[in-house]
This record gives C-alpha cells, sequence and structure tokens, in this order.
C-alpha cells in the first residue's frame, strides 16, 4: 500500500517505508512546490536513501558536513548535487546507480534527488548563486 508523505507538497504518494523515515525529517520548503528534508542526526546521514524502494519527485535529502555519498543498499538511482560550505553548487553527478562511491573535492553539503531532478531543485534554489 502507498501512502502520502505527511507535509509533502501535493502529497506525493511513495511506500509507507519511505514516508516513515522522511517524515521525522525537518523538512525546507522550495518554490516550484518542492521540499528538502534534513539528515542531520548520526541516523538520518548514515541511512540516507538506503533501503528505501522509491524517493518522492517532489522532495530531496540534504545531508549537511558531507563530501562524499556511498549508493549501497540503494534500490535507485539518483542525482547527487554537491555544494560548498557557502551553499554554492561545486558539481553534479546525474544517475548514479547503486552500489557506487562518489565526492566532490571542497564539498560540504550533498543533496540527493531522485535520478532526472537534479535540474529542478537547482531552478528552485537547492544551491546558492555562485558569486
Amino acid at each position: 500500500m502507498r501512502e502520502a508523505v505527511p507535509g509533502a507538497p501535493g502529497d506525493a504518494e511513495v511506500s509507507p517505508r519511505t514516508a516513515r523515515r522522511l517524515g521525522r525529517l525537518r523538512r525546507r520548503d522550495l518554490p516550484d512546490g518542492l521540499a528538502v528534508r534534513e539528515a542531520r542526526s548520526p541516523r538520518a546521514r548514515m541511512l540516507g536513501l538506503a533501503r528505501l524502494d522509491d524517493m518522492p519527485a517532489d522532495e530531496a535529502l540534504l545531508i549537511p558536513r558531507c563530501g562524499s555519498v556511498h549508493t549501497f543498499g540503494m534500490r535507485f538511482p539518483i542525482d547527487v548535487i554537491f555544494l560548498d560550505r557557502r551553499g554554492e553548487l561545486l558539481s553534479v553527478r546525474r544517475e548514479v546507480r547503486p552500489r557506487r562511491l562518489v565526492g566532490a573535492r571542497r564539498a560540504k553539503s550533498v543533496v540527493e534527488t531522485r535520478a532526472g531532478l537534479a535540474d529542478r531543485f537547482l531552478a528552485a534554489g537547492v544551491a546558492t548563486p555562485a558569486r
């Protein structure tokens, strides 16, 4: 059975496991009905999106104080947005498949989205424009 993520824009339909995991995380709303969930606790940071079957198209996961991510335990490909200490865009890795390790020099936080959605979150302001 699918259910809505609590507080998700448009009540995106996702699996109960995804709804529970994301529903516990702090949320920051972006324009265009998008939202970023923040993985701040050690447990949330360690789990990330591992073992989830899906991710709402209108949500992303921010992992602060992070310069690299792994996709071991992932069940779907993701786009990874690397940000510097000011929240400015450093690079984007697209279509990162499960069982991979990716990172960026100077990255201080990472945003994970479903594959193919990085540009949508960048346009909505998930990263600060470079000065």
